[in-house]
């Protein structure tokens, strides 16, 4: 292995460990979130989703999703001999590149991220077994060929055929604004109109643990650093570029959250501020290397706006995402991969020119097609993935274990000993 190769390695290996302590972070997050008789139940959602889903991208998933494509056609990948990824070990690592097997686990955290978002729509209502075959299913139908889509590049010998957003359209979208953050909100809301509101919706009660919360979310902001700037493949201009602006945009998409929360409602919340943080997050995860420190100060200043106010959705049209990964993931994702079209800087490492920097409308056409496709593929497999499964063995937990909490009458455990308290 050259010094290059070296180098790259060292940075991709500290880039997956990084985005790693975004799965801690993303169950610390929800689970305090979550009521006190659930926090261990959405916990659970979130560990056992990624855990079906790296099963499963061991199997199949790394070839379909970053296989060559089928029949050149960018819609699936081919996963024959992939299986278990074993064809990676050994394989020959070309100049200045980092081995197949490390970028395999670095994409292995997206997909089971991913998965984890959907689990902030469920919290208190779903039966844990249900959850487990759902992200079996959803990681393979909906995450695998989208992450194909968007993802998976031609190689530059034209040995290997990608995706048909990324090499066809040309869609840019660096780090997953329509494969993770979209796709996962789409599905988190069609989840939650399948599962019905919480038997005490809209009234649920306050968060179980804020500060546990709090801290789940700055964990995610740590680990973004490695979803984002991992996803340059190496030490280059990109990387530098994506951790830069993903440090401003959380904290304009904080500021942007806490504006509109004073003037709306009066105070600035701690709950508030890490939701402003992470809607800023998702909004420059798809345009990190494409736009300049000032266009990532905007994008993350309006993704946590449009967090904030599309997080009343839920109570006007009566759908019950029980901890907000539809105003927090889906909308400013949506919002970050548009903005590329109006915002991309010809002087960041992708290159692109946005309508503000003498662009044409042709980017914009892109960025809309690749936000439109994703969004049907997303909205219509989810909900016959849901609806086979509450037809057959159900979705939701009993009336008892919902009163009772799932922590308890699933798992026979709780959070917190209150009778000890109590003494």
């Amino acid at each position: 292995m050259d010094i290059t190769s070296q180098v790259n390695t060292a940075w991709m290996l500290t880039a997956t460990v990084a985005v790693t302590f975004m799965l801690p972070g993303l169950a610390l997050y929800y689970g305090g979130l979550s009521r006190t008789k659930n926090i261990l139940n959405t916990v659970m959602v979130v560990f056992g989703g990624f855990a079906v889903t790296a099963v499963l991208w061991i199997l199949y998933g790394y070839g379909l999703t970053l296989g060559d494509s089928v029949v050149g056609a960018g819609l699936i990948g081919n996963p024959s001999g992939l299986f278990g990824i074993q064809s990676l070990l050994g394989a020959d690592t070309p100049e200045g590149t980092v081995p197949g097997i490390l970028i395999a686990v670095f994409q292995l955290i997206f997909a089971g991220l991913t998965v984890g978002i959907i689990g902030g729509a469920v919290e208190g209502r779903m039966k844990f077994s249900a959850w487990l075959i759902f992200s079996g299913l959803w990681a393979t139908l909906v995450y695998f060929p989208v992450a194909h889509w968007v993802f998976a590049f031609d190689s530059e010998d034209g040995a290997t055929v990608g995706g048909w957003i990324a090499n066809r359209v040309g869609a840019l979208d660096f780090a997953g604004g329509t494969a993770v953050h979209m796709n996962a909100g789409v599905a988190a809301f069609v989840l939650a109109l399948f599962l019905g509101r919480r038997k005490d919706f809209p009234s649920v009660g306050r968060p179980g643990n804020l500060p546990i919360a709090i801290l789940g979310g700055g964990l995610l902001m740590v680990g973004w650093y490695g979803f984002n700037g991992g996803s340059s493949g190496g030490i280059n201009e990109s990387a530098g570029v994506a951790l830069t602006n993903t440090l401003v945009a959380a904290c304009s998409g904080l500021l942007g959250w806490l504006i509109v929360e004073r003037v709306r409602r009066g105070s600035a919340t701690s709950l508030g501020a890490i939701s402003g943080v992470l809607g800023g997050l998702v909004g420059i995860t798809p345009a990190a290397d494409s736009v300049s420190p000032i266009g990532a100060v905007i994008i993350g200043l309006i993704a946590g706006m449009i967090a904030f106010f599309t997080l009343g959705l839920k109570d006007r049209l009566g759908y019950d995402d029980a901890l907000d990964a539809v105003a927090i993931h889906m909308f400013p994702g949506i919002f970050g991969t548009i903005a590329i079209a109006f915002l991309a800087d010809p002087s960041a490492p992708a290159e692109a020119a946005g309508l503000f920097y003498g662009g044409g409308l042709g980017l914009l056409g892109t960025q809309v097609l690749a936000v439109v496709a994703v969004f049907a593929y997303t909205l219509v497999v989810t909900a016959l993935i849901a609806w086979v499964l509450k037809k057959t063995i159900g979705l939701r937990a009993t009336d008892a274990q919902e009163d009772e909490g799932l922590d308890s009458s699933i798992h026979a455990e709780t959070a917190y000993d209150f009778d000890d308290i109590r003494s």
